[in-house]
């Protein structure tokens, strides 16, 4: 017997039914699924099947929630997910479910009212939901715990993480593994055995839980607090959690489903769905459609630095074999001796097996010589911040490589266009690759398109980013192109608090309280006051001297505080070398550089820090946006929370101040305005406030 729907077909073999079901591309219950299924069940219990095997179709992902839904209106006349998992919960007909590839939010919540659940090697399995802001809304804080244990069930929730098919089986979640090959065979030869011999599990929902105490839950709230600092949906799960402990399930899932509710309507829920989105539009809309990405297996990093070594291991840990260049073999040891070392720690800490770390460092090669590289797919040059150097080693990378090689620039702020035009005849093969530090552990790539780079160069290395696990966001050419230009006015605006009567603690206190991880002072102290004082009396010739400019940072740096590195920088680490302590010595630089300034120092408000700080992001952003420099709002969000540690709950920088308003943002920079004409409103944010739109209604020219 066969019954066939468009998105759900039966099948009825020896009494036991299959029903699969598909929703390209990753089978997510969008309205008229979870009704096929239902209509499927049913006539599989119509026909008298004794069991019924439910099978994700196509990629065999189950996704779950369609969470382009979420916030909308469902039809009224189409069942929802959640009538699908309370009917397998109840159906007197025993349900299972095989799982491939992943089973995430409501495709585990699905599988969980399922009697047994299947999986081939590799599955993985979990509750990502805090990751949009949100506790799992249809059974999974109820009907998890029931079955791993409320331990369990809270680190599952509460960090987002997967977890494999075989650590699922061991904690109970998957009752067998069945090979890929032949998964659906094993699946129904499990389950005839079983119903041959009445060993028919009970619903998840009727499992007691054993009693735990409260400070189980304590416990929990502690690390989420440290861990997923300013988020409330951890909250919401572990008292979720914590119903399913203390009331039967029917009361259990009516408190999560408020505890759902609640979180699906907040601004940290809405903030997290644009970042959800934004990640996967990050790398579209580039290039033309029939532009291909090339293959890439083999590449070069030139320079061995602090920052070179980071990108080789970068490159390394995602499996690629790596050529590491300098010109003097004691800079080429140095840089060797860091990759090392980074290896031997992973080893040591037991995060990584000696055999693979022998496996990776197998794959780098080196050789204290730019000009007799080996054939590689891409190079990118790391060198020192000056572009004559960069000229120069892109004068010789180009003679060393075949054409077609891509030429990569790790600049944080040079001119990528005048870097190519090093290299004349190989313009089409010149982007940017900005790292950021650590680049083994920083997850934003800034990729930067030149005026001639082609097509197929840019989009490898938008695959390339992925491939090495950074988020891509592509930026147009200008001095500190998306992040470092934007992050630039930020700096700013901190050190003019300075002179106007803030500290160096308050300000950083009031960046972390409103969410990112480090103050902006801590953040310049980390780097090394010595860089940006270079980059600035390099520049010193292009500053505008009408312009106001705060001497602070330079004052410091001309008695030699650099940071933590000289143990002195905004901050004193005599005392504590990572968390530095307010310095009176500092403090007596900032009056008397102020009052040389004619400023005359009064109260400020953390309110006012906040607001300064970063609504001179949002305006630079907003010129950043007009230019063309970032092709979507939503990129530049990415490029800050991914770069400088913006609260994801918040959004991003433009996302946060749509949720402000856009009008009251330009209303704040107004009041600034007078002050100073560095304050002059971003021409797109006053006609976008005028016309009641938002940053994301605003496309740039692609980049």
């Amino acid at each position: 017997m066969s019954q066939k729907n468009p998105q759900a077909q039966l099948e009825l073999t020896e009494s036991i039914a299959v029903i699969q079901f598909q929703n390209a591309p990753m089978n997510a219950m969008s309205p008229g699924l979870p009704g096929a299924i239902l209509q499927q069940l049913r006539a599989a219990q119509d026909a008298g099947a004794k069991a019924v095997l439910l099978v994700p179709g196509g990629s065999g992902v189950m996704a779950g929630a369609d969470i382009s839904m979420q916030g909308k209106d469902w039809p009224a006349d189409e069942p929802l997910m959640s009538d699908l998992i309370r009917t397998l919960d109840d159906c007197a007909v025993p349900t299972a479910i095989l799982l491939r590839k992943s089973a995430l939010g409501g495709g585990l919540e699905i599988a969980m009212a399922c009697r047994w659940r299947f999986a081939t090697a590799g599955t993985k399995l979990g509750q990502p939901e805090v990751n949009l802001g949100i506790p799992p809304g249809a059974g999974g804080t109820q009907r998890l715990p029931r079955i791993v244990g409320i331990q369990h069930a809270l680190d599952i929730c509460i960090t987002g993480r997967p977890i494999d098919a075989t650590k699922a089986q061991s904690l109970g979640l998957i009752d067998a593994l069945v090979p890929a090959e032949t998964a659906q065979e094993a699946c129904l030869s499990f389950l005839r055995d079983a119903l041959k011999a009445g060993q028919i599990p009970a619903p998840a929902g009727a499992r007691q839980i054993p009693e735990v105490d409260e400070s189980v839950f304590e416990t929990a709230l502690a690390q989420a607090t440290k861990r997923r600092r300013g988020e409330t949906a951890p909250t919401a799960i572990i008292n979720a959690i914590r119903a399913a402990a203390q009331l039967p399930l029917s009361e259990g899932l009516a408190q999560e489903r408020k505890l759902y509710l609640d979180c699906v309507a907040s601004d940290q829920a809405a903030a997290m769905r644009h970042v959800f989105f934004a990640e996967r539009a990050a790398l579209k809309g580039h290039t033309s459609k029939e532009a291909q990405a090339r293959p890439i297996t083999k590449i070069a990093v030139v320079g061995a630095g602090t920052m070179g070594s980071g990108i080789a291991i970068a490159f390394m840990m995602a499996g690629l074999h790596v050529h590491l260049a300098e010109r003097s073999g004691e800079a080429l040891q140095a840089g060797l001796d860091r990759i090392r070392a980074f290896f031997d720690g992973r080893v040591k800490a037991g995060r990584m097996k000696d055999t693979a770390a022998r496996d990776m460092l197998a794959r780098l090669s080196s050789k204290a010589a730019l000009d007799d590289l080996p054939p590689v797919d891409l190079v990118v040059e790391a060198v020192f911040e000056e572009m004559a150097v960069k000229k120069s080693v892109f004068a010789t990378l180009a003679q060393a490589t075949a054409p077609g090689t891509i030429l990569a620039t790790n600049t944080s702020y040079l001119d990528v266009d005048e870097i190519a035009a090093a290299v004349p005849d190989r313009v089409s093969d010149v982007l940017g690759m900005h790292f950021f530090s650590p680049a083994n552990i920083m997850p934003l790539l800034e990729i930067v398109r030149g005026r001639d780079t082609a097509d197929d160069t840019l989009a490898t290395v938008l695959a390339l980013s992925k491939t090495i696990g950074k988020t891509g966001v592509v930026s147009g050419v200008c001095h500190g192109f998306i992040a470092n230009r934007s992050f630039s006015k930020y700096l700013r605006e901190a050190e003019f608090l300075l002179q106007e009567g803030a500290t160096p603690a308050q300000v950083d206190a009031a960046i972390r309280a409103f969410g990112l991880p480090m103050g902006p002072f801590a953040v310049r102290d980390l780097a090394g006051l010595d860089i940006g004082w270079a980059m600035r009396k390099s520049t010193a010739h292009l500053r505008n001297a009408n312009e106001r400019y705060s001497t602070v940072g330079d004052a410091i740096c001309e008695r030699g505080w650099f940071g933590q590195k000289t143990g002195r920088g905004f901050f004193n680490y005599a005392e504590d070398k990572r968390r530095g302590a307010e310095d009176p010595e500092v403090l007596n630089i900032i009056r008397e550089t102020g009052a040389a300034a004619g400023i005359t120092p009064r109260q400020i408000s953390d309110q006012e820090i906040v607001d300064r700080c970063l609504l001179a992001v949002v305006n630079e952003g907003a010129k950043i946006l007009q230019e063309g420099i970032a092709r979507r709002a939503s990129d530049f969000d990415l490029a800050w929370i991914n770069g400088y540690g913006f609260p994801k709950w918040r959004g991003g920088p433009l996302f946060w101040a749509e949720q402000t308003g856009l009008q009251k943002v330009l209303a704040r920079i107004g009041s600034f305005h007078g002050d100073h004409d560095f304050w002059e409103p971003a021409a797109l944010l006053q006609e976008l406030a005028a016309d009641g739109k938002t940053f994301a209604q605003h496309t740039g020219a692609p980049t």
